[in-house]
């Protein structure tokens, strides 16, 4: 396995299907975006996004009067694959050798491919004809190509016979001529053998019905396989997990029948990441194809099938370089010959990097003198990169106007709606409200997107901290989406401004011999107060006898100095002095945001009051601000011994404003010499209320198909020093020495993941006496999860918690068996053992996974053991599910 510090580990390879239907526009009277040429083995068409976007695209293979539709299978078997961004750009590949390819003395190829279009009715297809010859005739003995749902082998036929095993001729000819037409061969092969590595032997005909292609030219001996069929297994070479092919054919040479072994082996993996660099590793000794010494004459790398000269690389920061066991390709994440995408899983934004390398080696066998070419063509696409998109909050207060910007975002995002305070509207909406949404488009491709919107608006919250200061709220949530996939995500913003724009109410008077004249010019907040004329607060009744009198701007009273609500000061016998007080106060508030606000005021009733000592039922809930006149209350209805009533449709949140004492028991009262002073105060919010939402809906043109995405899950097994489970062996400390039934702590783990919906289960596990998984004798230890019952000494599975180095205990199972060994007629074969296991990974979140049952969960009366010493069978290569991991030797002491 490759290590390298502060460095996360990613297998990514990419199968892509040749009957994709990629987003695209349809130009109907240009076909100018499309372009095709050569790249040595492989002919390279590209369709422009000038063609695309919307429609569906098929492609079909043109083989003279007849056109084959490419279907996934049919792409992989016949040597064609396709790889198209989300934007429409596609790129369609044929291998020369392919099967609908006019094939001239394996010199000169002419492909023809018809691309269908369909736009939204399905009647409305365009077809595009498309012709490219190619010349190619640098065969080298041997060619094995990698693209990206197949792998190909070509070997010269010249070489072929002349290592030609079991010639038949002496009169059987007639009758293996006879064999061949029956078994349905073509141009004169017969059968093959395939190792998986367990020989399966199929005749032609059941190979193509399997999936596989078989043909020879006039030189050449072709094979062709899909990747992850039944005959192709898995193999880690210098640490990169390998998919191999491995065929033996048997085929009519004009010397009689041969038989030739072929062998195609393709990375699936050896991809490293950092923050800035893509390193992808491929074996520089592809061991599955080589039998001696070999002598690299030629390596290139290149991207979209296409070679880069040294220039070309230096330019885009590429490098091509070589380690003791590593052909290593850099690539750095952002180069122009790539692209980035957003994506956004469980609402979050992230964004991935794709970038299309190949590599392409030619090599010479020592022993043979043959060559071999070996082209890979391997998309790679980034891990997901969070992203944390800036929220720049450009609002100057002095405007009363609030001003964000986001950003910045890839291309493909767009701002789709706005939450407000008072509900969601799309952006056309707000700026038809009066708010100014704009997309602002950079120079780098990538865009942001601002908001304005004005204080006075009904979706801005208000607050006064303190007397003449208003704090401005507005809370928003940006909902986004990413196209052309739809997947939502959003982004919450919080903006908050104060200004000291508080203008109080300017009050004057006058008086002459009988009346009063009093006018009040309104501030900021309008008629929105109580008037307290006297003792009293000015009602209907008052006004109509005081001269009530308002505008929209003043009010005005005029009263007799003999009013009611008058105060004589002074009485002599020439005059009399009257008094009249005015005072104005903003009444209880409740705002949107949970916050009341209520003033007190000091009444005659109460002279001694100090409007200071005024609290809320509880009692640490004082003014936050007061006088001698007044006390001014703010406070979130959750708090301060507010109390809550449903009723109705309506909730209603109550506290009180009172004046208390402590005795000398600490019990709080009234004041025994001044009245009472109480003052309720309500909020009354509406629960349940109905809101129409309007939305529209189409037709899909197309369905939705999920992007086939690959990894790989790390699983490790360790051998723990005791049963607490916090200190393992190290691979320096193998072999590990235990007495006979001494317990062995095993634990088995799923690395590098957080998914709590993923779950490890120990599948199968058992002993060898050697260190090959396969050799014999075994004996099991787990079988389908559950510990060997045929076993005296039977496993213990070990609970397993969250700890500080345990986040997500699904993913580690715990067991422990007794040290033993083999014996054979009471004779100990060897002093050691190795413990191999198939562990499961699956999807606890999907009813559909059986896998997830649990560990050592079955049906009642289910078996759960083998005979010993049976030899396990093959087990799926499934890289997605299943992994096989073994322990180091561990030697039995005879001490």
């Amino acid at each position: 396995m490759l290590r390298l510090g502060n460095i996360l580990l990613w297998m990514a390879a990419a199968i892509l299907l040749c009957q994709a239907r990629p987003n695209v526009k349809l130009n109907l009277q240009s076909s100018s975006g499309l372009r095709s040429d050569c790249a040595a083995n492989v002919m390279r068409l590209s369709l422009d996004k000038a063609l695309a976007v919307g429609n569906q695209l098929e492609v079909e293979a043109i083989n003279g009067t007849k056109h084959i539709l490419l279907t996934p299978s049919m792409a992989a078997q016949c040597g064609y694959s396709m790889e198209s961004d989300p934007w429409g750009n596609t790129r369609i590949y044929t291998s020369l050798m392919g099967c609908f390819v006019d094939n001239k003395d394996d010199a000169t190829f002419n492909i023809g491919l018809r691309l269908q279009m369909y736009g939204e009715n399905p009647s409305d297809v365009v077809s595009h004809d498309v012709s490219q010859t190619c010349s190619y005739t640098r065969w080298a003995s041997r060619e094995i190509l990698c693209d990206r749902n197949y792998m190909e082998v070509s070997h010269h036929m010249a070489n072929l016979d002349a290592e030609a095993k079991g010639q038949t001729r002496d009169g059987k000819d007639e009758k293996l001529n006879a064999n061949l037409e029956a078994s349905g061969a073509s141009q004169g092969i017969w059968k093959m053998t395939f190792y998986t590595p367990e020989p399966v032997a199929m005749v032609l005909q059941e190979a193509e019905q399997a999936g596989y292609a078989a043909k020879t030219t006039s030189s050449r001996l072709i094979m062709r396989s899909p990747y992850n069929t039944a005959e192709t297994y898995s193999e880690d070479v210098a640490g990169v997990p390998m998919e191999v092919f491995r065929v033996s054919a048997y085929y009519m040479a004009p010397q009689g029948l041969n038989v030739v072994n072929l062998a195609a082996a393709c990375p699936k993996g050896g991809v490293l990441f950092t923050e800035d660099m893509i390193s992808w590793h491929v074996p520089r000794r592809v061991t599955p194809l080589l039998d001696g010494r070999i002598t690299v004459s030629e390596m290139h790398m290149g991207i979209n099938g296409q070679r880069l000269d040294r220039s070309q690389m230096a330019a885009r920061g590429y490098t091509l370089s070589t380690t003791d066991f590593h052909i290593v390709v850099e690539i750095p994440v952002g180069s122009p010959d790539g692209y980035y995408k957003s994506h956004a899983p469980d609402y979050q934004y992230h964004i991935t990097y794709f970038v299309e390398p190949m590599l392409e080696v030619l090599w010479r066998e020592d022993d043979t003198q043959d060559d071999t070419r070996y082209k890979v063509l391997f998309p790679i696409m980034t891990p997901l990169m969070p992203q944390s998109p800036q929220i720049q909050d450009d609002t100057v207060p002095e405007t009363r106007v609030f001003s964000v910007l986001l950003g910045t975002f890839l291309h493909d995002v767009e701002l789709r709606n706005i939450t407000f305070s008072t509900g969601v509207l799309t952006v056309e909406e707000s700026n038809a409200k009066g708010f100014t949404v704009q997309e602002h488009s950079l120079a780098n491709g990538s865009k942001s997107f601002s908001l304005q919107v004005p204080f006075d608006a009904d979706v801005v919250l208000k607050h006064n901290p303190e007397r003449l200061v208003t704090s401005y709220f507005l809370p928003l949530i940006f909902g986004l989406i990413v196209l052309p996939e739809e997947t939502p995500f959003n982004l919450p913003v919080d903006l908050q401004a104060s200004l000291q724009d508080i203008v109080l109410p300017i009050m004057a008077g006058t008086c002459d011999q009988n009346q009063f004249y009093i006018s009040v010019t309104f501030g900021s907040h309008g008629s929105n107060f109580k008037a307290i004329v006297g003792p009293r607060e000015l009602t209907a009744e008052m006004a109509e006898d005081y001269n009530f009198y308002e505008n929209g701007t003043h009010l005005s009273l005029i009263l007799p100095y003999t009013a009611k609500d008058a105060v004589f000061e002074l009485l002599t016998a020439e005059s009399v002095k009257s008094r009249i007080d005015l005072l104005l106060l903003d009444p209880t508030e409740c705002h949107p945001n949970g916050t009341m606000t209520a003033v007190a005021v000091k009444v005659e009733s109460t002279r001694n009051l100090k409007p200071s000592q005024l609290t809320l039922k509880d009692q640490s809930c004082t003014p936050q601000f007061s006088d001698d006149r007044f006390a001014y209350f703010s406070f979130s209805v959750d708090t301060c011994g507010t109390t809550r009533t449903f009723f109705d449709n309506y909730m209603m949140y109550e506290n009180e404003i009172r004046l208390s004492y402590n005795n000398n028991k600490g019990a709080a009262n009234t004041s025994p010499v001044d009245p009472d002073y109480r003052q309720t105060i309500s909020c009354f919010y509406v629960v349940n209320e109905t809101q129409t939402v309007a939305f529209s809906a189409k037709p899909r043109t197309y369905e939705p198909a999920a992007e086939i995405g690959t990894g790989q899950l790390m699983v490790q097994m360790r051998l723990a020093q005791d049963p607490s489970y916090e200190l393992f062996y190290q691979a320096e400390d193998y072999p590990v020495v235990k007495y006979l039934q001494q317990p062995l702590y095993f634990e088995v783990e799923l690395m590098h993941s957080t998914d709590p919906h993923l779950e490890l289960i120990a599948e199968n596990c058992w002993a060898t006496l050697y260190e090959d998984r396969t050799s014999l004798p075994s004996w099991d230890i787990i079988v389908d999860s559950c510990e060997n019952r045929n076993d005296s000494y039977a496993t213990i599975f070990h609970p397993v918690v969250s700890d500080s180095r345990v986040l997500v205990p699904s993913h580690i199972k715990r067991f422990s068996v007794k040290m033993f060994t083999f014996t054979k007629d009471d004779e100990v074969l060897k002093d050691q053992i190795y413990v191999h296991c198939d562990a499961v990974i699956c999807d606890t979140s999907s009813q559909a996974d059986g896998s997830c049952r649990g560990q050592c969960v079955h049906p009642p009366g289910q078996s759960y053991s083998r005979p010993a010493g049976v030899k396990k069978e093959r087990r799926s290569t499934d890289s997605t599910r299943q992994r096989q991991i073994s322990s180091g030797a561990i030697i039995l002491s005879n001490l």
